[in-house]
């Protein structure tokens, strides 16, 4: 007879969670490292409880913010290549809600984490509880609801019975290269603390393993043939190369047939910057090296890449006329973007069936890799050594900011620092193996584009949802994922000012991060936006009743939690606070003055957005008509 167990439903997920192991290429390892908390009325008296009296081997991290201490949850998961996961959990109500905006940043990313937000009673005794909403066409509807649209998983459990169908299903999903994404499981707030004899069966040791699935032959064949065919043919990496390890098997196949790499946002780090044939990264915030390669290029390889607008310069970057495409993806639906030829697989696997089968084929490019590469490395250089001026930059894309509002600016913060060359000077003097974190605003085309990782694996830029206040909650997660090596948060004053709560988290639980705020008093990613197409400068700044330029002392802030703070306002200053950051225990913060627009800027690509069709500006009327003249060369499907 089946041996029972009686626990309470909480109690029996936190021994479900330390039973869950994966293995990865013959490497078995647990697969949950800890739970991240807020705890609430929902969930202090059951998961809290059972945490409290056993927690096993799960780490239990204290957060600050619901959706903070969820994006470093999701971080943890993203550098550790999905093959391990934390959990969150939070209050009912507005505690859950706050996890919402993380669980979608997930989503987008295909990132595995256990997101349990506590929820109303099911016996619907003291309705309506505190935090309840109350819809008139339903009881049975709550906050947690809302999780439908960005959980790759969802399920209420209602029932102490229910957790365990529910749980096996959950990490069947998170464990799926080719579903890989959030779970959400919402435990009504009195069946946490109920009772139920569970089997002791359903606690034992379980194995997911990770299984790397090979294409057909004749998809394998039908691949060789098109490359064969191909004269310029140009690979994608995307994400998914990075998830798989594929790094070896693509810098083999890129040398063996002169192929040259160009990278997605998720994609970068999976083979390093110096490598010959990597053109950096490419689309609307790709470098003019990988740009140029893309418009020439007659056949797409698209690994692991879900094709994002920026990737695609919305779908303006290919010349149709020429340029055919192939994807290698394990997720079938990625695999038929822009009608491509698919090959079904696991990208390392992919690439060391194809390489044999491609003996003796070379493409056209010869040298040209290398002269392209040589090009964009004097342009980046020219940004690394930029002076004080509006020359400096392209003057159609900063619109009407003149060279006397540059002044106002550089009165204002007291600075003529500009943000291209703070951020490639943060490169070149920060350790080789240093993990950089960023999400929103402006630093990310800085990041694509600027940024050369000297290792892989150690360029974090979370860009399938763009989040903003991903960076320090985001560089949290990376901490706990390579505690041995320092991590940078590149966060501008925006998103800082969004949300930056874990860098208490990490201050208290000596988890060194070193978070590197750029301050040009804005939004100046979207203030480019609207100036580039018409408008004026429109509340994007930050200014005073007065219209003066606010000039905030954000390390006062910082400096408030504990941190170590420096101000960095030249290259020389922020050279020293650097060094002297790297030798730090706790976290630091250098705050960077810097001039708005001066980072970088798009090479030969477009970004869709919506222009007002109707105007009594002539300037918005031709950012109009220039945008219905790019829509001309792209696609739709």
């Amino acid at each position: 007879m089946t041996k029972k167990i009686r626990l309470t439903t909480a109690q029996a997920l936190i021994k479900f969670l330390n039973q869950q192991y994966i293995n990865v290429d013959g490497e078995e390892f647990p697969f949950v490292e800890g739970i991240f908390n807020i705890f609430g009325h929902g969930n202090v008296l059951g998961i809290g409880q059972a945490l409290e009296e056993n927690p096993g081997h799960l780490k239990v991290i204290q957060g600050k913010n619901e959706q903070g201490m969820a994006h470093a949850a999701v971080a943890y998961s993203k550098q550790k290549l999905r093959q391990k996961i934390f959990a969150v959990t939070a209050s009912a109500g507005p505690g859950s809600a706050n996890m919402i905006t993380a669980a979608a940043t997930a989503f987008a990313n295909n990132i595995p984490v256990l997101i349990l937000p506590a929820d109303t009673f099911a016996t619907r005794q003291p309705d309506p509880v505190l935090q309840q909403l109350e819809h008139e066409s339903s009881a049975a509807v709550t906050t947690n609801d809302a999780f439908k649209a960005v959980s790759k998983y969802w399920d209420r459990v209602q029932r102490p019975e229910q957790l365990m169908s529910s749980l096996l299903r959950a990490f069947e999903v998170m464990t799926n290269p080719a579903t890989a994404g959030p779970a959400t499981i919402c435990i009504s707030q009195d069946t946490e603390a109920e009772a139920y004899d569970y089997d002791e069966d359903f606690f034992k040791k379980r194995i997911h393993y990770i299984n790397r699935q090979l294409p057909t032959p004749r998809e394998l064949e039908g691949g060789v043939k098109r490359i064969r065919e191909s004269k310029k043919p140009v690979i994608i990496v995307g994400g998914g190369a990075k998830y798989s390890e594929a790094r070896q098997a693509l810098i083999d196949l890129s040398k063996q047939c002169a192929i040259p790499l160009v990278e997605t946002h998720a994609g970068k780090s999976t083979v390093e910057a110096d490598f010959n044939n990597n053109l950096g990264g490419t689309g609307v915030l790709g470098t003019l090296a990988a740009n140029k390669a893309i418009q020439q290029a007659d056949l797409i390889i698209g690994i692991g890449t879900r094709y994002t607008d920026f990737t695609t310069s919305s779908k303006t970057a290919f010349n149709y006329e020429q340029t055919k495409f192939m994807n290698i993806n394990v997720n079938r639906m990625q695999a038929y973007k822009f009608d491509a030829f698919q090959l079904i697989g696991d990208a390392k696997e992919t690439l060391e069936a194809l390489i044999p089968m491609l003996d003796g084929y070379q493409t056209t490019f010869g040298s040209e890799i290398q002269s392209l590469k040589d090009e964009w490395e004097i342009e980046r250089n020219r940004l690394r050594d930029g002076v004080f001026s509006k020359e400096h930059f392209d003057p159609e894309i900063k619109g009407q900011f003149s060279q006397e509002e540059l002044n106002e600016y550089a009165t204002a913060l007291g600075t003529e620092f500009l943000q291209t060359s703070a951020f490639i000077t943060i490169n070149d003097n920060v350790a080789k193996d240093s993990v950089v974190v960023a999400s929103a605003g402006s630093l990310p085309g800085d990041m694509q584009r600027l940024w050369n990782p000297a290792v892989p694996n150690t360029y974090h830029l979370e860009y399938g949802y763009s989040c903003m206040g991903y960076e320090i909650g985001g560089a949290l997660g990376v901490k706990l994922a390579q505690p041995e090596q320092e991590v940078y948060a590149m966060v501008g004053d925006g998103s800082f000012l969004m949300l930056h709560s874990e860098l208490i988290t990490a201050l208290q639980y000596d988890q060194k991060i070193n978070i590197m705020l750029f301050d040009n008093s804005g939004f100046g990613c979207i203030n480019n936006l609207q100036m580039e197409n018409g408008s004026g400068s429109y509340k994007c700044e930050f200014r005073d009743s007065n219209n003066q330029i606010m000039n905030i002392d954000y390390a006062k802030v910082a400096e408030g939690y504990g941190a170590k703070v420096y101000r960095a306002n030249t290259k020389e200053e922020l050279v020293a606070a650097l060094k002297d950051a790297a030798n730090q225990k706790r976290s630091t913060l250098i705050e960077i003055k810097v001039l708005p627009k001066t980072m970088s800027d798009g090479y030969e690509s477009w970004w869709h957005v919506g222009v007002a069709e109707v105007s009594g500006s002539q300037e918005i009327h031709e950012a109009y008509e220039r945008s219905q003249k790019m829509l001309k060369k792209a696609k739709t499907y």
